[in-house]
């Protein structure tokens, strides 16, 4: 179960996610972007600054080429989050709707032709969606994004590892931050 309390602490740190898993733009690897959220303390810590000093090594030409072989032509590092598991069944068309009625949910619409299952708009999902005040009903809806998010991630994270990507660290350090947010039961319960 999420902790809405700490997801709303972590807004921020989702735009920054979603900034850094769209195409590249030089201005997300301008030093003022990563000393804000390069946050000594935070869960994400250790594998954000391995992302940052592994990423700096690239020009940003070879930075672009990175992202499009990794994230565009490989089925198995795709940003799709819901295709690891459904490929293209029709639960993954069912899942899709209930992400997209998640957005709908807080006004937020998908513009252009990109799937409700898309890594770095989820992320952005959770850094624009106007869900204080309003917990009882975005609970449920959160608890399905981060859910989808968390499982994709993890296939995700594996591919990239085999692939020996720097954008393994990345999706390593999302990951930290969504168990930042899940309620930790107590020992015993």
């Amino acid at each position: 179960m999420i902790d809405l309390e700490k997801l709303h602490e972590q807004k921020s740190r989702f735009a920054f996610f979603a900034r850094q898993l769209m195409y590249p733009e030089k201005l997300d690897f301008h030093p003022d972007v990563w000393t804000e959220a390069l946050t000594a303390g935070h869960p994400a810590h250790p594998s954000l600054q391995k992302y940052w000093h592994l990423m700096q090594k690239y020009s940003f030409e070879q930075i672009e080429e990175m992202y499009v072989q990794t994230f565009d032509f490989q089925k198995d590092t795709t940003l799709y989050m819901t295709f690891y598991k459904y490929e293209d069944s029709r639960e993954r068309g069912a899942l899709l709707v209930r992400l997209k009625q998640a957005y709908e949910l807080f006004g937020l619409a998908i513009e252009g032709t990109e799937l409700s299952d898309y890594l770095p708009l989820m992320c952005e999902f959770l850094y624009a969606a106007p869900w204080q005040g309003h917990e009882q009903q975005a609970a449920s809806s959160l608890d399905l994004m981060l859910a989808v998010m968390e499982d994709g991630t993890y296939h995700l994270l594996n591919a990239l590892e085999k692939a020996d990507s720097p954008y393994f660290h990345l999706i390593q350090g999302l990951r930290e931050t969504f168990k930042a947010c899940v309620i930790q039961e107590a020992p015993g319960t």
